[in-house]
């Protein structure tokens, strides 16, 4: 099944919700086939849907066999669309919490922009960039600096 999106917030909401289900299909079903990511984890950048599809499989899977759920806010928000494009950016903070008692095990903010294009009446993300400010001392990611 395909999924549509009308507004741009139904693309948030998905990220938000196939990241705490680890739905690997629901996650790629958001993005261009040839979207273009600068990440920073790892493979900090991906080019089409099976390069990213790769990262997110390695991800899911992780997080599955070290029992977490991850839950997802976006913070700081600003959306601005016309009728075919819309830019997005924003804090976005991933809580991961233990399937079996719900303790919160760990948290950290990255900063991402998002730019999406309307494809057949449905918002999908054509370019997304995730990062973290430096630590210019020890070169190390800030990821709770606000």
């Amino acid at each position: 099944m395909t999924e549509v999106f009308f507004k741009v917030q139904d693309v948030l909401e998905n990220y938000k919700t196939a990241i705490y289900e680890k739905n690997v299909e629901k996650f790629l079903s958001m993005y261009v086939p040839e979207i273009h990511i600068y990440d920073c984890w790892g493979n900090w950048e991906s080019k089409g849907i099976s390069s990213w599809k790769e990262n997110i499989v390695e991800w899911f899977n992780g997080l599955s066999e070290d029992d977490v759920l991850l839950k997802v806010d976006f913070n700081d928000l600003v959306v601005e669309e016309n009728s075919d494009l819309a830019f997005i950016h924003c804090a976005v903070t991933f809580a991961g919490y233990r399937e079996d008692t719900g303790e919160k095990i760990r948290e950290m903010t990255n900063r991402f922009t998002y730019g999406l294009r309307k494809v057949n009446e449905s918002w999908l993300v054509a370019h997304e960039h995730s990062s973290l400010p430096i630590n210019m001392e020890t070169g190390k990611g800030i990821f709770n600096l606000k």
